[in-house]
């Protein structure tokens, strides 16, 4: 018979009239799934040359990219239990913004949090354009 594992099914909504703006609303996600940062450089290779812009592409990690977890929706997503008391703070921090409720799971896939070799990303791409 497989041994069940224990998770926290975590679900949460927005209260979008809450939020001073987008940017706001955004951290939320970025802080919880992370994101990729783009900055742009203007580069001058000569005085006869056009100006060519570089593309750096930056991976910022969020708290899920840390704490292992099966997303189940965009707003939904469930993690072992004995990782909850991390998302359980940081849905705390939000608690005037953000509705949220934790459900206790009992899991029959035994690979589900299984960690994974990540695999290498570099730490800064160049694209030219």
């Amino acid at each position: 018979m497989k041994e069940k594992k224990r998770a926290v099914l975590v679900a949460f909504s927005v209260k979008s009239r809450m939020f001073e703006g987008h940017y706001e609303r955004n951290k939320i996600f970025r802080g919880l799934y992370g994101w990729k940062q783009m900055v742009r450089k203007e580069i001058i290779v000569g005085e006869k040359h056009k100006p060519k812009e570089k593309v750096y592409t930056y991976r910022r990690e969020g708290l899920l990219d840390e704490i292992p977890h099966e997303k189940v929706d965009q707003s939904s997503f469930i993690v072992p239990e004995n990782k909850f008391d991390k998302i359980e703070k940081f849905m705390k921090e939000w608690r005037n913004k953000v509705m949220w409720k934790a459900f206790k799971v009992l899991l029959e896939d035994e690979d589900i949090f299984d960690e994974e070799e990540p695999e290498e990303e570099s730490e800064e791409e160049e694209v030219e354009e």
